[in-house]
């Protein structure tokens, strides 16, 4: 029996090591790297002494910032985008217990809207509205491609990152029941963060730590499937060697 628990331990060992080394070898997917830079645009007052501002975008972003200081409060903010829609919800750039970035499903995804424009209200001295324009791209800027090889995976993400590219104009301002309120003493910061390719390479895992976590849950699935089993067994086998032997022990009936 321990012989065929010792040869069953080594081909399971053989049969992950294997396991291992063909996902570390030929791996069907690829790690790339953005640059994921967050870009300050200058924006430029459409009419003097009228709170409505404008700038041209064209680039492939995931985040964008507004940010309207010293802004009347009880006035709304509204940001258009000319050409494509984006993302906003109140939710987005707060901080909580879970980053809420508008593309992974939970309790408040239906807060996000897509559209051209969006709005917010203002409260204090420094408003900020976050939105998305792009869902598909990487927000940390690092993404995962499963391709043929590096060639057909690098032609992936490069068709990607052109595919949302977006080339608008951002329109900004702040009314007040509905009339544009006056631009004097206010500004507006306009950041999106971009992304361009860097580099890709093949994903790979580390062929021992993965082998040592494999043989660390062999032996656990062993004693808990074999060990324990066994245990009672020769439990089972002594008490029934004591008992064979307070049997011997014990004086015959005729004596």
């Amino acid at each position: 029996m321990l012989r065929t628990m010792i040869g069953l331990g080594l081909v399971l060992i053989l049969v992950l090591s294997y396991a291992v080394y063909s996902a570390t070898v030929d791996s069907e997917y690829y790690r790339y790297e953005t640059s994921n830079e967050s870009t300050e645009y200058q924006v430029t007052i459409q009419e003097e002494n009228e709170s409505t501002w404008y700038v041209a975008t064209d680039s492939a972003p995931t985040w964008v910032n507004i940010t309207a200081i010293n802004a009347p409060s009880g006035s709304t903010l509204t940001v258009t985008s000319t050409s494509h829609t984006w993302f906003y919800s109140p939710l987005l750039g707060q901080e909580g217990d879970s980053v809420f970035n508008c593309k992974e499903f939970d309790e408040v995804s239906d807060s996000c809207s897509e559209g051209y424009e969006h709005q917010t209200e203002i409260t204090g001295e420094e408003t900020v509205m976050t939105g998305r324009v792009s869902l598909n791209l990487p927000i940390e800027g690092v993404g995962y491609e499963r391709a043929n090889d590096m060639e057909d995976a690098e032609s992936k993400v490069i068709a990607l990152i052109d595919q949302e590219t977006v080339s608008t104009s951002w329109i900004i301002s702040i009314t007040n029941d509905g009339e544009t309120v006056s631009s004097e003493g206010i500004s507006i910061e306009f950041t999106l963060t971009e992304h361009e390719f860097v580099e890709i390479s093949e994903f790979e895992i580390d062929p021992v730590q993965e082998t040592l976590y494999g043989i660390a849950t062999l032996v656990g699935c062993f004693f808990l499937l074999i060990a324990v089993p066994m245990m009672v067994y020769f439990a089972g086998v002594a008490k029934a060697r004591i008992d064979e032997e307070n049997r011997l022990e014990a004086p015959s009936p005729q004596e």
